[in-house]
């Protein structure tokens, strides 16, 4: 379905150490400007079992 993970993940894109959230929320934010809009999921794991979901709402311009 090209409407989950259109980009890949953090395999496919690479793993920036130190930067993979920031990588993951421009993505998302460069995403939503190219679809006019709409929501966006981003999850991140962080050390020691943690985890992190942001939801962005991309509006037209």
């Amino acid at each position: 379905d090209p409407r989950v993970n259109p980009n890949g993940g953090a395999i496919a894109l690479g793993h920036p150490l130190g930067c993979s959230g920031a990588r993951l929320v421009t993505t998302l934010v460069h995403e939503l400007v190219r679809r006019r809009g709409g929501y966006g999921l981003v999850t991140m794991c962080v050390g020691v079992g943690q985890g992190v979901a942001t939801l962005l709402e991309g509006r037209a311009a």
